[in-house]
């Protein structure tokens, strides 16, 4: 059979190294690691990407300085005690054929650390604040510039003793490196400002600091944002110009966006599904034709079909492929069989993976829970019964569960009551610039095809069915329900639920106040598709701003199209009711009456209640019955899809 994508799957030799396939994990925060050092659990994550056919495997950012903790948890190289602990994670990367670089960071002054609970001091190339997070940096003395960069070197001195093949250093997103080239942000006086050769000096002195101190078979790569995706950040002609004046310093260049220091550039740092798919290959491919080195790109890059195109065409060497390997480490392996339906493609949600991250949490998959769980969870241990197993509800919950029980070898029916499975992810992705959440659907029904599961549509599930099947466990997943809060409701403005509004059953007003209670993806896209449509739209959110509930650059990202559309938000506020053509809302911080008047329609966005009417009657025959997802509480498909896992392992 021939190679679907024989220029993906082509080695590429670097310096004396040979990777076997042109896909790279790139460099991304985990939290697996401990008290400073790779864990058991980060090597486990490692070996699972390295196993499934990745060909490079960027290990997360090693601090280089004492300065340069931005988390409890990030990796240090301080001292050589530290070696057997790299060794062991990159020995189980290699053992599983692919090559291992290692990041070196300095945030600067893009730093949340707090030590002993209170916020470190941050340094950068001048005084300049930083907007995001908020951050008033020092300059650094040249002194501290010179202990910074020999911090550099001994790190990668440290992990090259380990094993690493090659240290990259992270200019990207704003960090340090890039403070000192962005001239709206170093501002000094002396040889490190001033003219583009000055502020490339830093650069250059890290780059000689890791060559004085490793063999010179070490690879030594720069990370760095293309676009930053912000007003004051370098334009793209000038990231050519650096890196053009670089190449002689570096074995390879990693293309990446956006920037950690603004609203609109840190959602570019991982870029959700409103974003193009592989929309950096361009600048990978004008900057493939400025400079004389290797060319790795990243950036929405979650197929193996998009990967093969943009090296075929030689807009790059190397493809980043992060996400998509978190989603399904064995991507690589099931594209080089051929076997492209049955990889688990990323939908770029950001809910588990970088969401964790910001949330101090390790990392995850909400549609792979097994992701930074490898220990737990990473290995299928066959039942030592098998049993026949009745899940009831076809939404990501029941859709996992199955799958993982059938996996595993028991007997398993599920049955959903309507014609469709998905459950509540198909309302999602009719919302604007979420269609690819309904990948979840697709990905998991293709699970449950592949384990065996029998799968019966169009079957609502009773009591007495259940106690004529006779299974020896029912899973519950039938979900939750919508329903209106108790208001007071008079005569003029409409009510309807958001639910049946996206599923087509109702229709708005021409003035439209939409009541998000549950500040999350729900009412700022039904604010967006409103809006689109014409609606004059205002978003009335209980809690401090929309999307609050979600992963920041998802909510950012929209908020922003909110913003362009003309959407007014208004946050802190909680409905009472209606009377004519006024809504009538609480200002729940103040405590104040706030009047919405020339009210068309109220979309109502608020909380679910579990539909879990077969639970007591299910106890009642004496059969174990499981309620997992929704059918507990209602919260999102990341916990639906995990209790799904979670208690199928269990069985």
């Amino acid at each position: 059979m021939p190679q679907m994508f024989p220029h993906l799957f082509s080695p590429f030799r670097i310096k004396g190294i040979d990777i076997r396939n042109r896909i790279v994990s790139t460099g991304h925060d985990t939290d697996l690691a401990r008290h400073g050092l790779p864990s058991e659990a980060l090597i486990a994550y490692q070996r699972a990407r390295a196993r499934g056919g990745a060909g490079l495997i960027i290990v997360q950012v090693v601090g280089v300085h004492d300065t340069a903790r931005y988390t409890s948890e990030v990796l240090m190289a301080s001292d050589d005690a530290c070696i057997p602990s790299f060794k062991a994670l990159f020995d189980a990367i290699k053992s599983e054929g692919s090559r291992v670089f290692v990041q070196l960071f300095h945030p600067g002054r893009e730093l949340l650390g707090r030590r002993n609970g209170v916020q470190q001091s941050a340094y950068s190339a001048s005084h300049a604040p930083a907007e995001r997070f908020r951050i008033v940096p020092r300059m650094l003395s040249e002194q501290e510039i010179n202990d910074i960069v020999r911090g550099y070197g001994t790190t990668a001195r440290r992990l090259a003793a380990a094993g690493a093949d090659g240290v990259e250093i992270v200019a990207s997103h704003g960090y340090l490196p890039s403070q000192f080239w962005n001239a709206k942000v170093n501002a000094r006086q002396d040889g490190y400002g001033g003219s583009l050769e000055n502020r490339l000096r830093f650069t250059r002195e890290i780059v000689a600091s890791i060559r004085g101190q490793v063999a010179p078979e070490l690879i030594v790569g720069l990370r760095f944002s293309c676009n930053e995706f912000d007003a004051d950040g370098p334009s793209e002609e000038d990231m050519l110009d650096v890196c053009q004046a670089l190449q002689h310093d570096l074995d390879y260049f990693n293309v990446i966006g956006g920037t950690s220091a603004s609203a609109s550039g840190a959602v570019h740092i991982a870029p959700p599904m409103s974003v193009e798919h592989a929309y950096l290959a361009p600048f990978a491919a004008a900057l493939k034709k400025a400079v004389n080195k290797p060319v790795i790109v990243a950036g929405r890059i979650n197929q193996p079909q998009d990967a093969e195109k943009i090296i075929a065409a030689g807009a790059a060497d190397l493809c980043g492929m992060t996400r998509a390997m978190i989603c399904d480490p064995k991507m690589p392996g099931k594209a080089e069989a051929g076997r492209v339906d049955d990889i688990r493609a990323c939908i770029a949600c950001n809910q588990a993976c970088i969401g964790h991250a910001q949330l101090g949490l390790s990392i995850s998959c909400i549609q792979h829970p097994e992701s930074g769980r490898e220990l737990a969870y990473g290995t299928r241990i066959a039942a030592t019964r098998r049993r026949k197993v009745m899940v009831v509800g076809g939404g990501p919950a029941g859709m996992k569960a199955a799958a993982v029980a059938a996996e595993r070898g028991h007997e398993v029916t599920l049955h959903e009551k309507s014609s469709r499975l998905g459950g509540q992810a198909l309302l999602a992705q009719l919302l604007p610039h979420r269609s690819e959440f309904g990948g979840i659907v697709t990905n998991l029904a293709r699970e449950m095809e592949l384990a065996g599961v029998t799968v019966r549509m169009n079957s609502s599930v009773t009591a007495e069915m259940i106690a004529c099947e006779k299974p020896d466990a029912v899973i519950l997943a039938t979900g939750s329900l919508p329903q209106l809060p108790e208001i007071e409701q008079g005569e003029g403005a409409s009510l309807v639920l958001g639910d049946d509004l996206l599923a087509g059953k109702t229709r708005t007003g021409s003035r439209v106040v939409v009541y998000d209670w549950l500040a999350d993806w729900r009412g700022m896209g039904i604010a967006e598709k409103l809006a689109t449509e014409g609606a004059h739209v205002r978003l009335a959110v209980n809690g401090a701003c929309p999307g609050i509930s979600i992963q920041n650059y998802v909510r950012d990202a929209t908020i922003g199209r909110l913003h362009r559309l003309g959407v007014e938000m208004l946050p802190f506020m909680r409905f009472y009711g209606t009377e004519g053509k006024t809504a009538f809302f609480l200002h729940t911080a103040s405590q104040e009456p706030v009047m919405f008047e020339d009210v068309d329609t109220v979309v109502v966005v608020a909380p679910h209640r579990p539909l879990d009417d077969l639970l007591h009657p299910i106890a009642a025959l004496g059969i174990e019955v499981f309620p997992i997802g929704d059918a507990v509480t209602p919260r999102t498909a990341e916990e639906a899809v995990f209790e799904g896992l979670d208690i199928a392992t269990k069985l």
